[in-house]
């Protein structure tokens, strides 16, 4: 039960700000001491029902640019493939999983210092085939489609407006998810049976978000309170 409402949370939370959760899930798994052959493939599954809502919802609110999500999904789709059929040693893979979280919590406080950056800056298409790559392959390893990185790259930069930056990373989850799952199918025998409750949930959460998002309901304290469970989770996986 505890797991359940922290899934809907996760959802509800990421899919305001155009994510589909990944990383949230994670905290939530990590949590309920769900193993990690099990955390990667259901957070990617979620992600693939979650992401195409958020998406679906800031491109049409006129927030989702192909000339600034191609190059990234360019190079980050046969790396997330790629990381997808990669697997590391249990404790290694509980560091990596912790330091996602420690990147997600870090976005999710700072929001207020991110989007000062308002002016938009050409895309520069080598660096940005570059950074898909590299969030392609940790997207691949960690069960994450990659959102939870582009969104502060792009905000960081100045190449893309704060709310475009939802659109984009929305589209770009929902591509390195199908291409990470794609580089090893059989993990989705590590599926668990609770999964069409978790689907049913998460997807709740996810429209509930994206309303909530689109009435333009302030968040920040909720991201904050979020910051601070994925700290805890992954204070908890890196020390276990």
């Amino acid at each position: 039960m505890l797991l359940t409402i922290l899934l809907f949370v996760a959802a509800l939370l990421y899919a305001s700000v155009g994510h589909a959760g990944a990383s949230g899930y994670l905290a939530a798994m990590a949590i309920a001491g769900v193993t990690p052959e099990v955390m990667r493939p259901t957070a990617l599954v979620l992600n693939l029902l979650v992401g195409p809502i958020a998406l679906a919802k800031f491109s049409g609110a006129g927030h989702f640019s192909w000339d600034l999500f191609w190059p990234f999904a360019l190079g980050s789709i046969p790396f997330a493939f790629v990381g997808g059929g990669m697997t590391l040693p249990g404790q290694w893979h509980r560091v990596l999983v912790g330091i996602v979280l420690f990147a997600a919590a870090a976005r999710l406080m700072l929001e207020r210092t991110m989007t000062a950056h308002t002016p938009v800056r050409p895309l520069p298409l080598v660096p940005a085939v570059v950074a898909g790559a590299l969030i392609g392959v940790l997207a691949g390893l960690t069960g994450t489609g990659g959102g939870i990185f582009l969104s502060p790259l792009l905000l960081f930069t100045g190449w893309a407006e704060t709310r475009q930056t939802g659109g984009v990373s929305a589209a770009f989850i929902v591509v390195n998810s199908l291409a990470a799952l794609a580089g090893n199918l059989p993990v989705l025998r590590g599926i668990p049976q609770s999964l069409p409750l978790w689907a049913l949930v998460v997807v709740a959460g996810g429209l509930l978000g994206s309303e909530l998002g689109s009435r333009r309901i302030a968040t920040q304290t909720f991201r904050r309170l979020l910051g601070v469970v994925l700290v805890i989770a992954a204070v908890k996986l890196v020390l276990s």
